[in-house]
């Protein structure tokens, strides 16, 4: 395997290769204009790894249908130097590859036997229209500070917000908590789906847990609170611009930006279905607030995602949540692939990477955590 740019070279050295990249983006003053690499600096944002981003980004005419969107850019025109300095360097692509001989193999989760870990076993879990203890979304974090996993989820089928925590992510404990005495209600506002983010990077403590919560009864909006510890929340901050349901955000912290995962459907078979909008901001309060259809189309599902041998319905993208994971960010993609009349809908998560945050590659369109075909499995 050759590593892009280093070609001739039979060993490469990480120590040499750092530093021949820092040295080609240290820039190079002529009068008054600066250039960093080959790109000048008016130009366009660059980022860690050497992608200069489109101007203007994220793009604006993004057009969603059924065919496979083409290549990211920066996998069809890498940059000439690549710098590795953030994050372990993970060959989920070509992007760091001139050439290989390998065969690469993408792998899928396997299910811990003793699961679900979680089971609505409390009685203000069994409250709504199904017993429900689930993430939906939401958020399971590890908290540096404490040195703990915590999880919040759905407690009631959309009732409230429930919060526990396990040392190892196995074995989980339902505090007795002061927010609904007597048990582990964090937030009982009515809720369809909803996201807790650990914001490690947060200036103020009080607002180091963010919640952002599509609430039942209000305008179709997420509602956005702050707390300091993730069990008091405070009140809500603001409501984000119109969304639709199954809207969810993350924290790019290579861009230091919020992204609005937002939730859009145009009805098949004109339209591609369930699929998504983007909206970021660097300040998540301030960049929140958008007019209906201003956030631009982002990415939906389309004819590679296979389809169910007994449905044989076209799939659509339910909901794409992401994360920071070394040196990429990581899509779960949540694939719908129709609705049967005897089960919840069989929808399945699946991988895909982006390395500038809006463009993303989805070699393997098999689902990376499959449910159940067995009726009476837990994940049937």
């Amino acid at each position: 395997m050759q590593v892009r740019g280093y070609e001739h070279c039979s060993e490469i050295d990480r120590r040499k290769f750092i530093k021949s990249c820092l040295l080609s983006a240290l820039g190079v003053c002529i009068g008054e204009r600066i250039w960093i690499g080959c790109a000048s600096a008016e130009e366009s944002e660059v980022l860690y790894n050497g992608i200069q981003l489109p101007s203007p980004f994220p793009p604006r005419k993004v057009k969603l249908t059924l065919e496979p969107p083409p290549l990211p850019p920066y996998l069809k025109s890498p940059p000439d130097v690549i710098p590795i300095d953030v994050g372990r360097q993970l060959f989920v692509d070509d992007f760091l590859i001139e050439q290989t001989t390998l065969k690469r193999t993408y792998h899928h989760a396997e299910y811990f036997p003793n699961n679900p870990v979680l089971k609505p076993d409390k009685p203000w879990e069994h409250k709504g229209r199904f017993p429900t203890a689930m993430v939906f979304s939401d958020g399971v974090w590890y908290d540096p500070n404490e040195h703990l996993f915590k999880m919040w989820y759905m407690g009631g089928y959309c009732v409230s917000t429930c919060y526990a925590f396990s040392e190892d992510g196995i074995q989980w404990t339902k505090p007795d908590l002061d927010v609904v005495q007597g048990t582990n209600i964090v937030h009982t506002a009515r809720r369809d789906s909803a996201t807790v983010w650990l914001d490690l990077e947060a200036e103020n403590p009080k607002e180091r847990y963010k919640f952002f919560a599509f609430e039942l009864g209000g305008p179709p909006s997420l509602s956005i609170y702050f707390s300091h510890d993730g069990i008091h929340w405070g009140k809500r901050v603001t409501r984000s611009g119109p969304c639709g349901d199954r809207t969810t955000v993350f924290y790019n912290p290579f861009r230091k930006v919020w992204v609005f995962s937002l939730r859009e459907y145009f009805r098949p078979p004109e339209g591609v279905g369930r699929c998504r909008r983007y909206w970021e901001h660097s300040d998540v309060v301030a960049g929140a607030h958008w007019k209906a259809g201003e956030p631009p189309l982002w990415v939906g599902a389309d004819k590679l995602d296979p389809m169910r041998a007994d449905l044989k319905v076209q799939p659509q993208l339910y909901n794409l949540d992401a994360v920071a994971y070394e040196s990429i960010i990581l899509g779960m993609f949540t694939i719908w692939r129709g609705q049967p009349r005897d089960r919840a809908k069989p929808n399945e998560i699946c991988l895909g990477f982006s390395r500038d945050g809006f463009h993303w590659y989805r070699p393997d369109r098999s689902a990376f955590i499959p449910v159940s075909e067995h009726y009476g499995d837990w994940n049937w």
